[in-house]
């Protein structure tokens, strides 16, 4: 029983990690006030007792006369005389005369001691010499204050109402100050003089406490990896490290804690979700394994749940920049904690999506994303887009969009682009591959028992019973998740996707969300519904027309109006004219400045728009963007040429007759007109790529040899063929591949070894003979001559 009253007694580990060292301190000197005002108090009742107890030994009762002594006739006399000469009580008034009553019952009010117990005397007697005796009684003088009184609300009875007080308290403040000396001079006497440590012996004192933190943090992890059932308590014992209180080492050793903690969770979390036990589980007997089992899942939920709440006040204390009381961490110090915290949430979030408490970190992650700090928004965005990446099912892919897009539209779409880039991850296009695969080669389907006893043998038929069973528990082993629930999940996530690509449209269409929406829907195109294609391409085209977006957010909108109608969109009678006009009129705009990165975008609407809807694009309309595509490449960066001159081979090969660029004989009339901005009226026909001959000479070894190809014809065999590394890429790899980012030659440009020569020119060599000799002759004249007289020349300039 007393060891259970002391554990009652001390406080419990959530109340020490909610409390901070400046609270229980606090609680401590309470304490102690406490104690000390409690002995105080009983200190001044025993010195009042005291004091009491020798007041009533000291002041006996003295009585004022002498009882047994007879007056004098004289005194008789006097009285007599003095009460003829007061007044007759009949001519007093009611009121004088009951106050003299009362004082005449009070007679030795002034006199009496108020202290003392002594009866009240009726009778006022003037004697001289009793008065004399009496005068002689040495008296207590009262140095004390007087007590203040305190009024309490009144009493009424029978007789009236009775007015209460109560006297005020005063504090002995003379002890109070003797007291608080005394325990001045007993911290004196207790706290010695610390020495003040140098610089080299603080480095070295922080090393070695920095040195056995780290061993206990590896002492306790180990010890946690090696058995987690039963270790699952030095858990808690790790996590109360993340309280650190020495200022030396509180920084570091939190977050190699943090780490620690990560890593650990990631190790011995299982790989499923652990669910509350319900009151009829609670109830019934188990063994004794599957009680240590339940017991470990209870403490690993309990202390992730714990870790996390750390994970997130470490964030709040670095946004809110407040500090503490305990002073042990600085502010500075709660960047370097916030970033470790953010790091740690990031990797849990890709590591556990499967465990509990994902959606909280989600939640925790997502406004994160949107953080003025580019290094923590980047790290949480690429864990976003690394969870998209791995997630197959689809569920937790589900959980961050939704949170996604609700803190898009709270912001009112005031958030930053690279949030609404992470949907290009989402993968969905890969779920419907595999529908089409399984509707191709649908499952095999066993026989059944009439079917084997009409077609097989005995010896057969078990056999093929054997088959099948083992097919059975292969099929269970390689069990994914259902293919409808798939679909079910990926439609959701698809529709919230779509939700908040058409608000920014409709409500936000000046946002530097635009070009993130456009790009998404260029990729889930294939995957809108028939019914809002005819209205989008009408506000594609709107966008465009407007002339608010710039070149890229133009070239996205391309893209995604090709797209719609590269797929379900066949179906559809509508004339893309406008878009292929659009994208032939601002192919200009590109240059090797900084506009070259919008080449990229150029390759793949290109690719949509001529190569897969080839049976829609007419022969005037391949041959001007040809023509249009090869005077581009003079003026842009070498990766962006190749990339053009990559997309002009497949156009030849795409249409054979667009050979006649090759030619320098013109084909029916006309006259080309290359600044007009309609492909299909500028009569490409009569015009000749004569920038691949300039393209034949440029520094870039790739663009020599893709020049030279297309002047052959583009031939597939051959000395002019290319090789493989070149013609199995697409336009897209291509410029990617020799992109120049790096702001060095892709390839490097190869070092050529001069020939040395048996003499080096030097001097005369490389002069005339003939002006080496009038040289020579000259300086010999100017050696003869008599010193210059510049005074004559400047006489003659003057005249």
């Amino acid at each position: 029983m007393k060891a259970r009253r002391n554990k009652k007694q001390v406080p419990s580990f959530r109340k020490l990690i909610k409390t901070s060292k400046v609270k229980l301190e606090n609680k401590l000197k309470n304490k102690q006030f406490k104690q000390q005002s409690n002995l105080k108090k009983y200190r001044k009742e025993q010195r009042k007792l005291r004091q009491a107890v020798k007041d009533a030994v000291s002041k006996k009762p003295i009585p004022l006369e002498e009882p047994k002594k007879k007056r004098p006739d004289k005194r008789i006399e006097r009285e007599e005389e003095e009460e003829e000469e007061a007044l007759p009580l009949d001519m007093m008034d009611e009121d004088d005369l009951q106050l003299m009553k009362d004082l005449g019952q009070r007679a030795s009010f002034l006199t009496r001691d108020l202290s003392s117990s002594e009866p009240v005397h009726a009778k006022k007697r003037k004697h001289e010499k009793i008065i004399d005796k009496y005068e002689k009684i040495p008296r207590s003088l009262q140095t004390a204050p007087e007590k203040e009184l305190i009024h309490l609300l009144p009493i009424k009875d029978k007789s009236g109402i009775i007015p209460q007080t109560r006297e005020k308290p005063v504090l002995d403040t003379n002890q109070d100050e003797e007291d608080q000396e005394e325990m001045e001079l007993e911290e004196e006497v207790i706290e010695e003089p610390i020495r003040e440590l140098t610089i080299e012996e603080h480095l070295i004192e922080r090393k070695k406490k920095l040195q056995e933190k780290k061993l206990h943090i590896a002492a306790l992890a180990s010890a946690i990896l090696s058995d987690p059932e039963s270790n699952v308590k030095k858990l808690k014992e790790l996590r109360s490290m993340l309280m650190e209180q020495d200022p030396d080492v509180a920084v570091t050793i939190r977050k190699l804690v943090v780490i620690s903690l990560m890593e650990l969770f990631k190790d011995i979390t299982p790989s499923y979700k652990i669910r509350p036990l319900t009151e009829a589980e609670k109830s019934t007997k188990i063994r004794k394994e599957t009680q240590k089992l339940r017991e470990f899942e209870e403490g690993l939920v309990s202390q992730y749940k714990f870790y996390l709440e750390n994970l997130e006040q470490m964030v709040k204390d670095w946004k809110q920049r407040k500090l503490k009381k305990s002073n042990v961490v600085s502010l500075k110090a709660y960047r370097g904690l916030a970033e470790v915290a953010v790091k740690s949430l990031c990797e849990l979030l890709v590591a556990l999506p499967h465990f509990n408490f994902h959606n909280n970190i989600i939640v925790l992650i997502v406004p994160l994303m949107n953080d003025l700090s580019k290094s923590i928004s980047e790290m949480c965005c690429e864990a976003v887009k690394k969870l998209f990446k791995q997630d197959k099912l689809g569920q937790a892919s589900l959980g961050v969009i939704k949170v996604i897009s609700g803190f898009v539209k709270g912001r009112n779409y005031d958030v930053r682009p690279e949030m609404l880039k992470t949907f290009l991850c989402l993968r969905i296009k890969e779920i419907e591959v595999k529908k089409d695969t399984e509707d191709i080669n649908k499952p095999k389907k066993f026989m059944t028992f009439k079917e084997k006893r009409k077609n097989l043998s005995r010896m057969q038929r078990k056999w093929k019973k054997a088959e099948e069973k083992l097919e059975r528990e292969l099929r269970e082993a390689e069990a994914s998740e259902s293919t409808e629930k798939k679909l079910k999940l990926h439609t959701e996530t698809l529709n919230i996707v779509f939700v908040t690509y058409f608000r920014i449209l409709k409500k936000a269409q000046r946002s530097p969300l635009l070009p993130a929406v456009l790009e998404g829907l260029a990729k889930f195109a294939h995957l809108i519904n028939v019914e809002f294609f005819d209205d989008l391409l009408v506000v594609l085209h709107s966008l465009i027309e407007s002339g608010d977006l710039s070149y890229q957010e133009s070239l996205h909108c391309v893209q995604t109006a090709f797209h719609i109608l590269s797929g379900q969109g066949d179906v559809l009678n509508i004339d893309p004219m406008k878009f292929y006009t659009h994208l032939y009129k601002t192919l200009f705009k590109l240059h090797a400045g900084a506009t070259n990165e919008g080449v990229g975008i150029v390759l793949q609407c290109l690719d949509v728009m001529l190569t897969k809807r080839r049976r829609q694009v007419s022969q005037q309309r391949a041959l001007a963007f040809i023509k249009r595509l090869c005077t581009l490449a003079l003026h842009v960066l070498p990766n962006s040429s190749i990339g053009i001159l990559a997309t002009n081979r497949t156009l030849m090969h795409t249409f054979p007759k667009t050979d006649l660029l090759l030619d320098n004989e013109s084909q029916g009339s006309g006259v080309f007109l290359p600044e007009l901005d309609e492909p299909e009226y500028c009569n490409a026909q009569n015009t000749a790529l004569w920038e691949l001959h300039a393209l034949r000479r440029h520094f870039h070894p790739i663009v020599r040899r893709l020049a030279a190809h297309l002047i052959a014809g583009a031939p597939l065999e051959g000395s002019e063929a290319l090789k493989p590394e070149l013609s199995r890429r697409s336009a897209v790899e291509l410029f990617e591949a020799y992109s120049m980012a790096a702001m060095t030659f892709n390839p490097p440009v190869e070092t050529s070894s001069p020939k040395r020569k048996d003499k080096d020119l030097q001097g005369d060599s490389f002069l005339n003979e003939d002006l080496n000799q009038l040289t020579k002759r000259l300086s010999n004249e100017a050696a003869t001559q008599l010193p210059l007289d510049f005074t004559k020349c400047l006489k003659t300039s003057l005249r």
